[in-house]
This record gives structure tokens, sequence and C-alpha cells, in this order.
């Protein structure tokens, strides 16, 4: 143990080394001299203990330090400067947890929820989602009345942060130490009107007055199972689509068969096994009155659904017709021969207009909302904007790794493009087509084969292949995920989106 004196600017060390003999004098002006009686004494000690402190004390007085704006990570040295000035803190040191902003129920229940296996916590969650509600909402009404949080509006319960948000809990032990400070005044929007009858505070007349939005449910289970034999396990077709009549339109082999979801029917459109032929895309117009099918031998079929009868019988293509886009009454086609034909239904069959860009398979076409811009994907890795005048596209973007064959249009913002890559690329890629501008991405883990945007949130579907066979739900532009969707054995390889357009 070591002491140290200073007596008129005179410093002194005196030691003790183990034991007997009490304070010796060291140096001049010493306490031992004279009895301590002369004169007034500026006397500073400070005593360090370490080879016996406790180890959780030392921290303890560490942290104490480090509120006092000095280092912490310097360690304790035995030899103090003589014109240092002594340091005043006030905290004790005793083991008595803060109660500013404390629930301790509250807290002991999460920790045990904490401890439980996830499908216990899953189990407890479903079981009281509509108490959670009312809990999260009474937490925050006690925190505006005793603490003063100022909180307005309900938390979601379901959010990952609620504990933080309302609770402010610490995840890793029930109690918390903190030195003591002054208690902060409540703010004066959050006092009580003295005009008012109800004993609430302001911000809590807004929490209460606050809509409490309902908990959204995305069912897991689909409500219909159709049986398709003979469905292609081919990434480059699209074989499923949805009218505004409300029909579904499969291609089977050789045939296009239409189920109503009205009536749950089923009839066959068409049979091309007697041409030797086979079905490779289908797509609806937009009233739902004719349905076009492009064909392996590379025709594209007009039919009338209603009628059952075939209208016309387009040519142009060397190659098998795996995409299809309708804009208006003008429809484009694109091909394996790696070119996109449009043609307008109306007109004579040799009127078309020949776009040119790609280097392998064309395997996705989509018409922006305004009916101005077509997008394509190839098996060339590319994705490529058109417009209506122009022979050349006027976009073009090379950052996809596979095939480009997930393309889909937002309905709420102008010009933001959407497109998923295939297996050795896996990204899902948004794009600004008004200036060019690549914006988010994000990795999905698994082949991207179908996009489609939702007409009411601002969210994107996505179904994917190898290797999660899945659909996941996007909220945009934030990128997360709103719900996965398993239950396919095989790859997710065709998309649509039930649609009821206003009938003429």
């Amino acid at each position: 143990m070591s002491v140290f004196f200073r007596r008129d600017g005179d410093p002194a060390w005196i030691s003790s080394p183990g034991g007997s003999g009490g304070l010796k004098e060291a140096g001049r002006g010493g306490v031992g001299r004279g009895g301590g009686s002369r004169g007034a004494l500026l006397l500073l000690i400070i005593i360090i203990i370490s080879d016996v402190m406790d180890q959780e004390y030392e921290r303890r007085l560490l942290r104490q330090i480090n509120h006092q704006n000095l280092p912490t990570e310097a360690p304790l040295t035995k030899c103090v400067s003589a014109t240092c000035s002594p340091v005043s803190v006030k905290s004790g040191d005793r083991f008595i947890p803060t109660r500013a902003g404390s629930n301790w129920s509250i807290n002991f229940h999460y920790a045990n929820e904490n401890c439980r296996s996830p499908n216990q916590n899953h189990k407890a969650k479903d079981a009281s989602s509509d108490s959670s509600k009312d809990a999260v909402a009474y937490a925050a009404l006690l925190r505006n009345e005793l603490l003063g949080a100022g909180i307005e509006t309900v938390p979601d319960p379901h959010t990952d942060d609620r504990r933080h948000a309302v609770l402010s809990q610490d995840s890793h032990s029930l109690f918390r130490y903190t030195v003591h400070t002054k208690r902060v005044p409540f703010d004066s929007d959050n006092e009580v009107s003295p005009y008012s009858l109800s004993p609430l505070s302001n911000k809590s007349h807004k929490l209460l007055r606050s809509p409490r939005k309902p908990a959204r449910k995305i069912s897991k289970i689909p409500f219909k199972v159709l049986d398709a034999p003979e469905l292609q396990d081919d990434f480059y077709l699209n074989l499923v689509d949805w009218s505004a009549g409300n029909l579904l339109s499969v291609g089977l082999g050789a045939c296009v068969y239409l189920w109503s979801a009205c009536t749950s029917q089923v009839t066959r459109l068409c049979d091309l096994s007697v041409d030797g032929d086979s079905v490779t895309s289908v797509c609806w117009n937009e009233r739902g009155s004719l349905v076009a099918v492009g064909t392996h031998k590379g025709y594209v079929q007009i039919w009338d659904a209603a009628g059952g009868r075939k209208l016309t019988s387009l040519e142009g293509h060397s190659a098998r017709v795996g995409a299809l886009a309708w804009n208006g009454e003008q429809l484009s086609s694109g091909s394996r021969d790696r070119v996109i034909l449009q043609r307008d239904v109306r007109t004579p069959p040799s009127a078309e207009r020949r776009l040119q860009g790609h280097r392998q398979e064309v395997c996705g076409l989509k018409w922006s909302p305004d009916h101005q811009h077509l997008a394509s994907g190839g098996n060339d890795n590319k994705l490529l904007v058109w417009n209506s005048s122009s022979l050349l596209p006027v976009q073009q973007y090379s950052d996809h790794l596979a095939a480009v064959k997930a393309i889909a249009w937002s309905p709420h913002q102008h010009g933001l493009l959407a497109s998923g890559g295939g297996t050795a690329d896996r990204c899902l890629r948004f794009w600004n087509t008004l200036t060019g501008q690549a914006l988010q991405s994000t990795d999905t883990g698994s082949q991207v084969c179908n996009l489609a945007w939702s007409k009411h949130a601002n969210e994107l579907v996505s179904t994917h292949g190898y290797s999660q066979n899945q659909i996941l739900v996007w909220k945009y532009p934030s990128l997360t995920q709103v719900a996965k969707l398993t239950g396919h054995s095989y790859r997710v390889l065709y998309l649509v989106r039930k649609t009821k357009h206003d009938q003429p």
C-alpha cells in the first residue's frame, strides 16, 4: 500500500510493505515530524489497492470515471501527478437498479420468452395476437403518463423493434444500472391542460385517437389447387395467363385449356397436335376476349375465347415463340430466333415491325402501363427498353449475369422497371428507365422466374426456382420481405396476377 501526502508543495511517499511498523517518513516535511500539529495541511490521498480489488468493482469504477469524461481504457497507475485536481464522483457503488422507465414484470416476461424455442414463440404470438396489441397500447399509455415518453401512435406489435420502441427493455438482463442523473422535466405539450376534464395528457389523447391498422394476414395455404399434367418444365416459356373475364388459360402439351374461376369449369380451347405442334406461350388481350397462342414452330395464333374459334395465324418467326405481350390492338412476340415482332391484329399479317437487339432467345416481354415502352429480356443476360417509334432500343442494361425472364413495370411510379436474373444471377434489380439509372438490387438466393407488382400497394411478388422453389413478397423501396410462401416441390416457373379490368 502506498500513501501520497502533500504539504506546502513538498511531496513525499511513505510506504508500508507488508506489514509492521506503521507509516514512516520519507523526504522533508513528512507528517510524522512534529506529531501533525503544525499548520493546516492540504491533503490529497489516493489509495490504490489493485491486487485485492474486486474485478466487478473495478469495472464499475471505470464506468464512473467514464462519466467524468476520463479515458476508461487506460489502466489505473500507482503514480499520480502532483498537479492533479481531485475528481468528485457522487454516484454510489451499490447494486440498486434504476426504476426510471423500467417495467420489471414485462421484462421478466420477455426474458422467459427469449428462453423458449422458436416454435413455442410462434405459437404464443399466434394465440395472443389481439392481446399483444392491447398490451403494447397500454404500455405506451403508461409510459406517457408516468415517464413522459410522448408517444402519439401505437407501434405495431408484430415488428421486431417493438420491445425497444415501446418497452425500452434490455434483452440481456432484467435490471439496468445507470449513474444517477437529474430527471428531465416533462414537455409542456405532454402536460394536462388546466381546462381539461380528462386526467390524461395531450400526448396520451393523441395516442388513444390514433388509428389502429388491422393486422395484415397473408394466407400461406392455397385456396385452390389445379391439376396440370404435361405442364412443361421450361424456364423460357410462358404458359399461364389470367383474363379480365376471370378465365385462366394454361398451355398443356399441344392443348390450351380454360378454367373459369366463377364456375370452376374447364374447357379445351384448341389442340395443336393435329399439326404436329405444341404450345409455348399464351397471353390474353386487355379486354379478355382474345387469347394469343405461341407455338413451337414459330406461329402466333389468335383465338376467340367466347366462340372457341381461331381468327388468324401469324407467321414471321423461324423458331418457337416463348413470349407474348399485348398493347391495345398490337401484339408483340419474342422468339428463339432473337427477333421481336410487333403486329396490329386488325391489319394484314404482312404489316409488322422487327426489333433486333438480342443475341439469344427472347424470353420476357412486358409493355409499360402508359403503353409507350416495351421491356424485353433475353438469354443473353440483357434487358432492353424500346419505344413505339424506334427500331433500336432506347435503354440497355447488362448488369444481370443470367437470363432475364422476370420483368415487371411498376403501376405506382412512372418509368420504374423491375427485373430478375436466372440461376447464375439470382438478383432482383430495379431501374429508372427515364434516366437510365440503376436503382436498388438484392440477392434473392435463388433463380428469379417471374415478377408481378401489386396494384394497391407498393409491393412486389417474385417466384423462384433453384433452389428455394418459393414465392416472396417484397416491400418497395426498402426491399424487406413481407411474406414467404412455400409449398411447391419444383420451380415456380409461371406466375399471373388476377386482375379485373373495366369492361368497355
